[in-house]
């Protein structure tokens, strides 16, 4: 059902794809055009506020971006929680699910594998903590600390409130896993329970997308203060580091991913991110994996997956896959800090950051941020947990192709799943277009739902 009751009749009218209707302004102006003008705009402002000492303007873009952040923060908890739990349910509609989901989370640990491997190569070469002027003094001790024994027992909640209200989100995965297979174990009986749960999703769902409307406006005020705060004399002590960051996670998007769908999903390239490009762009503005979620799984469902493997393999990825901010990223920052800190790393060492990486990504849960990660494998290595202080200052810079890099893998995996087990509807993979995000509205979902009866998960060979 349209948004708005009056314009109902008149789009009913008008064919699919039409630019008229009752939001003939957002097609001629697409999503992707109003990001890169907030983009523009941000860092123009930014700009003005730090040369001309202009405080004001300063709050006002941090207000601005902070909002944003919030009210993408807000639907997190029951987002993930019933996202988890209806996906699980769902699996219930796929044949061979057992098998979906172990090819998805082997999928996940060999992409998650390759990425630490590009990190730790670039960061070998680069050398990236030599000659900044850095020192140990400019680092502080990182509020928020992981290690393993915290990431094994944090798993399990004390209650079942604390994790929503101090959005542990390792710990709401865990209870919606039980819930989803307690669920599936019930079965008729627990029907009245996944109807709630998905109407529940619907809502939540409903609500994140007025937010993502905002995105525009959010990406003026958190590239406005990164630069009216930070400056760039500050991000120029970080300059390879930085590049290095962004160079990996190229790298990984448009190197590795390319190559394993030509070569392992033998479908095209161009073609994925064609489809995938809406959650990407948003990806890279919200920082926030979870956040674009609903995006993330709207056109891996236009990619060909079928909707019932989509709904489990996104939001699982959401939470768990991170090649960005769980693989190159921490790589990078323990070569980075261990060169500040002058501590020689060994083949062991990098051992370790690789088996982290795979193994505890889960600990970044799909929040802005990758700091529990990061103190995760500095713990592991022994390194000081200040070294986190020396990179909080450039984080916001380096978080979003990092969140980019994570929403990209997590819509990869499930196509190339899909088309091993020949599952993948090819023909709307290859119709798949960069439509711009105004497109997954209701009438979108209305469209897909319609569908449903008519399309069929075919059993796996």
């Amino acid at each position: 059902m349209s948004a708005n009751p009056a314009s109902t009749a008149p789009e009913a009218e008008q064919p699919t794809g039409s630019g008229s209707g009752s939001r003939p302004r957002i097609s001629r102006f697409p999503f992707w055009a109003q990001i890169v003008v907030g983009l523009a705009l941000g860092v123009l402002l930014g700009w003005i506020a730090r040369s001309q000492d202009v405080s004001w303007l300063v709050t006002t873009l941090d207000q601005i971006g902070s909002i944003f952040v919030q009210l993408l923060k807000l639907a997190v908890a029951p987002l993930v929680f019933f996202a988890i739990l209806v996906s699980i349910t769902n699996l219930r509609k796929v044949n061979n699910a057992a098998r979906l989901a172990t090819r998805t989370l082997l999928w996940f640990m060999i992409t998650s594998l390759i990425a630490v491997a590009i990190g730790l190569a670039i960061g070998l070469i680069t050398n990236p903590g030599s000659g900044t002027g850095l020192t140990p003094k400019d680092g502080e001790l990182s509020e928020t600390k992981g290690s393993w024994i915290d990431f094994l027992t944090g798993i399990i909640p004390t209650d079942v409130i604390t994790p929503f209200t101090e959005l542990n989100v390792l710990q709401i995965v865990f209870m919606a896993a039980v819930a989803g297979i307690a669920a599936l174990k019930l079965g008729d009986k627990a029907q009245p329970i996944l109807t709630l749960s998905q109407s529940i999703l619907e809502l939540l769902q409903k609500a994140l997308w007025w937010v993502i409307r905002l995105a525009p406006l959010g990406t003026v005020g958190l590239i406005g203060y990164a630069i009216a705060d930070y400056g760039w004399d500050l991000i120029g002590k970080y300059a390879t580091f930085t590049a290095d960051v962004y160079i990996g996670c190229l790298l990984v998007m448009f190197g590795v991913y390319p190559l394993l769908l030509a070569t392992v999903a033998k479908v095209s390239p161009l073609q994925f991110f064609k489809g995938a490009w809406p959650a990407i762009q948003l990806a890279f503005v919200s920082r926030s994996s979870v956040g674009t979620m609903p995006v993330t799984q709207r056109v891996t469902e236009r990619l060909g997956v079928p909707k019932e493997y989509a709904s489990f393999a996104v939001p699982f990825g959401a939470t768990t896959k991170m090649d960005g901010c769980a693989a190159i990223y921490p790589a990078l920052a323990a070569i980075f800090i261990a060169q500040i800190f002058d501590v020689q790393l060994g083949i062991g060492d990098y051992l370790l950051i690789a088996f982290v990486s795979v193994i505890g990504s889960a600990a970044t849960a799909g929040l802005t941020g990758a700091t529990v990660m990061l103190t995760l494998t500095l713990s592991t290595l022994g390194l000081p947990l200040e070294g986190v202080g020396l990179l909080l200052a450039i984080d916001p810079i380096l978080d979003m192709i990092r969140t980019a890099t994570n929403v990209a893998g997590q819509a990869l995996v499930p196509v190339i799943v899909s088309a091993r087990e020949k599952i993948l509807d090819h023909d709307a993979y290859n119709s798949a277009s960069p439509s711009p995000i105004d497109s997954f509205g209701d009438d979108d979902r209305d469209e897909i739902r319609d569908a449903e009866p008519k399309t069929a998960v075919p059993a796996t060979a």
